[in-house]
C-alpha cells in the first residue's frame, strides 16, 4: 500500500480533516463515560435534577458533535478512496497499454483484468478504511486505557492484559491470513480465465458438446477458491468469540474487584460503569482493529499485484517521439539478417534478409508455424528483433516513434477485431478525422458498402463486442475498410480473405491493388492470393525458402510448388 501513497497527492487535505474529524469524534466518545459517571456519582446521588438536564445536554451535544465529525470524516473517505482509485486504475490501464507483447503475453489478459477491477477496489476500499477507522481505533485503545488509569490504577493493570492478550490473536491471525489473500487473487485470475475463454468461445464448447467438461473445470477451479475462501473465513472467525471471551473477561474482573472497592469506599459506582464502559469501548474497537487488519492483509496482497504490474518495464521503448526524416528512395521495407526468438531459447525466425520495394504488391507465404505473423508482428514493433536489422523508409524501426511507424500502416489483423460502437466510430481508428466520403470509399474498396447500405442506420449501425453481429466475412471486410481509410502508404494484410469466397476475393483483390502510391504486404495460406504478386517470399520453419515472382518460384522453391499444387492443379498453376 506505501509504494501507492503517490496516487494521494491531490488529497492531502482530506487526508488531513478526515482523520482529525474522525480524532475529534474518539475525544467526544472517551469523554461520555466520565460525564455519566458524574450524573450517577453527583447528580443522582445527591438527587440533584438541574445538573442531571445540565450533563444529560452535554451528552447530546457530545453526539451531535460527534456524529457531525463523523460525517465529514465518512465523506472525505469516499472523496479519497474514489478518487485515488480513479487514478489508479488510469495508470495501470496506461501502463499496460505501454507494455510490448512479450510482457502482455506472459501476464495475461484475465489476471490484468483481475487487477484493474477487484484489486483496485480493495485498495479503494483499504483507503477509506483507513482514513476512518486506522487513527480512531488505537486512539480508543490508549486513551481508554488512560482513562481507566485515571480512574483506578490498580483495576487499569486487567485493561492492559485484555489488551495484550487481543493484540496477540490480531497478529496471529494477521500473519496467519495473508498468504490465503494472496492465493485468492491468483485462484481468481484462473476463473476469470476460464470464464473468458468459455465465454469468448462458447460457439466452439457447444460445438463439440464439451460444456460439462467446461463445467468441471470450472468447478474444480471453484471448489479450490471456495476451500481457501473458507480457511481464511475460519481464521478470520476466530477474531470476534476470541476478543469477546477476552474481554468480558476482563468486565467481570472489573465488577468484581470494583464491587469490592466500591464496599471498601475506594472507589464509587459511577467509576464502575465508567470502567465498564471503557472496557467496552476497547472491545468495538478491537473488533474494528481485527476487522480493519483482516481488510488490511487483503489490501495489501491486492496493492502487491498492483505494484507488480507498476515494476514491469517495457521491453519495446521508444527512443524518440518526434517525427524523424526518411529516406524515399530506399526500399519499403528491409530485413538485414534478422533473427527472432520469444525467449523460449527456439528462434522463431532465423537469418532473413529481403526487401520490399515501394508502392509494391508483395506476397509471403508458408506452412502453418512458419513464422509469417510474426515477421508482421516485427515491421511493426510488437517485438524487438533478437539479432540483426529491420528498415522501414531507410529508417531502423527503432528510431521511429510508435505513432509515426504505426500511423503510415494500416493493418488488418489475423483475427479480426471491431470495438463496440457503430461503423462510424470503429471506422475512423486509422484516421480520426475521416470523412464520411473517405469511409465510404473505403467500404467499396473492401466490397463492404453494400451491407452497410442495407444496414437501417447505414454507418452508424450499431457494431456488439467483437463484431459478433456481423458474419466473419463482413467482419473481414470492415476490418480491412477501417484499414485503407484515409489511403495509407503502406497495407499489411495478416491472412485476412480467409472468410472471403473466392468471388469476394477477387473483386476486392483487384480493388485494392488499383490504389496508387501503397505498399501491400499480404500473409495468406491461398496460392491464388498472390500469384499476381510483384514479389513472393515463402517462409518454412523460420527461414526463407525463397524469394521471387510466382513463375520464378514454381521453377526454384520445391516448398512453394508443393503448397500450389496442394491447391491449384498443375495447368491453373502454370497460368
Amino acid at each position: 500500500m506505501f509504494k501507492l501513497r503517490r496516487f494521494l497527492k491531490e488529497y492531502k487535505l482530506q487526508l488531513i480533516v478526515g482523520p482529525a474529524c474522525k480524532l475529534l469524534e474518539a475525544i467526544l466518545e472517551l469523554c461520555v463515560p466520565l460525564v455519566m459517571a458524574g450524573i450517577i456519582d453527583v447528580g443522582i446521588a445527591n438527587k440533584d435534577s438541574g445538573y442531571i438536564y445540565f450533563m444529560g445536554c452535554i451528552l447530546v451535544i457530545l453526539g451531535v458533535v460527534g456524529l457531525s465529525s463523523a460525517l465529514v470524516c465518512q465523506y472525505m473517505a469516499s472523496y479519497t478512496s474514489q478518487g485515488a482509485g480513479t487514478k489508479i486504475r488510469r495508470a495501470l490501464f496506461s501502463h499496460i497499454n505501454s507494455l510490448s507483447h512479450k510482457e502482455l503475453d506472459e501476464i495475461g489478459t484475465p489476471s490484468l483484468i483481475t487487477r484493474m477491477t477487484s484489486d483496485i477496489n480493495a485498495v479503494q476500499a483499504n483507503i477509506a478504511m483507513i482514513m476512518r477507522l486506522l487513527l480512531r481505533a488505537p486512539f480508543l485503545i490508549i486513551g481508554a486505557l488512560v482513562m481507566a488509569s485515571l480512574i483506578n490504577l490498580r483495576l487499569s493493570l486487567i485493561f492492559f492484559v485484555a489488551s495484550l492478550l487481543i493484540g496477540i490473536v490480531l497478529y496471529l491471525v494477521m500473519t496467519k491470513s495473508l498468504p490465503y489473500y494472496k492465493k485468492i487473487q491468483s485462484l481468481l485470475d484462473k476463473i476469470s480465465l476460464l470464464a473468458r475463454e468459455n465465454l469468448t468461445g462458447n460457439r466452439v464448447v457447444r460445438a463439440f458438446a464439451k460444456q460439462k467438461s467446461q463445467e468441471e473445470s470450472f468447478d474444480k477451479e471453484g471448489e479450490q477458491l471456495s476451500k481457501t475462501l473458507i480457511n481464511v473465513s475460519r481464521l478470520s472467525a476466530l477474531l470476534n468469540p476470541a476478543t469477546y471471551v477476552i474481554t468480558y473477561g476482563a468486565i467481570v474482573l472489573i465488577l468484581w474487584f470494583g464491587g469490592q472497592a466500591v464496599q471498601d469506599g475506594s472507589l464509587m459506582s459511577g467509576d464502575i460503569i465508567a470502567l465498564t464502559s471503557y472496557m467496552t469501548q476497547i472491545l468495538l474497537a478491537m473488533i474494528v482493529l481485527a476487522n480493519l487488519v483482516v481488510l488490511l492483509s487483503k489490501g495489501s496482497a491486492s496493492a502487491a499485484r498492483i505494484n507488480n504490474i507498476f515494476e514491469i518495464k517495457p521491453s519495446v521503448t521508444e527512443k524518440t517521439k518526434a517525427v524523424i526524416k526518411t529516406d524515399a528512395s530506399a526500399p519499403k521495407v528491409q530485413f538485414n539478417n534478422v533473427s527472432f526468438s520469444y525467449g523460449d531459447g527456439d528462434n522463431e525466425l532465423e537469418n532473413i534478409s529481403f526487401s520490399i520495394d515501394k508502392n509494391s504488391f508483395t506476397g509471403i507465404i508458408g506452412t502453418t508455424g512458419s513464422g509469417k505473423s510474426t515477421l508482421l508482428s516485427l515491421i511493426l514493433r510488437y517485438y524487438d528483433v533478437t539479432k540483426g536489422q529491420i528498415m522501414v523508409d531507410g529508417v531502423d524501426v527503432k528510431d521511429y516513434s510508435f505513432s509515426q511507424l504505426r500511423g503510415e500502416i494500416g493493418v488488418v489483423p489475423q483475427k479480426a477485431v471491431l470495438f463496440s460502437g457503430t461503423i462510424r466510430s470503429n471506422m475512423l481508428w486509422q484516421k480520426e478525422d475521416a470523412t464520411d466520403e473517405e469511409i465510404w470509399q473505403a467500404l467499396e474498396t473492401a466490397q463492404a458498402q453494400d451491407f452497410v447500405k442495407e444496414l437501417p442506420k447505414g454507418l452508424d449501425s450499431y457494431v456488439a463486442q467483437g463484431g459478433t453481429n456481423f458474419s466473419g466475412g463482413q467482419r473481414q471486410r470492415l476490418c480491412i475498410a477501417r484499414a485503407i481509410v484515409g489511403n495509407p502508404h503502406t497495407v499489411i494484410l495478416d491472412d485476412s480473405f480467409s472468410a472471403l469466397d473466392f468471388a469476394t476475393e477477387k473483386a476486392l483483390r483487384e480493388a485494392l491493388f488499383k490504389k496508387d502510391n501503397t505498399t501491400f504486404i499480404i500473409v495468406t495460406q491461398r496460392c491464388s492470393t498472390i500469384m499476381k504478386a510483384d514479389k513472393i517470399i515463402v517462409l518454412e520453419d523460420g527461414v526463407v525458402a525463397g524469394t521471387g515472382t510466382h513463375k520464378e518460384l514454381l521453377k526454384s522453391c520445391e516448398t512453394y510448388k508443393e503448397i500450389c499444387l496442394s491447391q491449384l492443379k498443375q495447368r491453373e498453376a502454370e497460368l
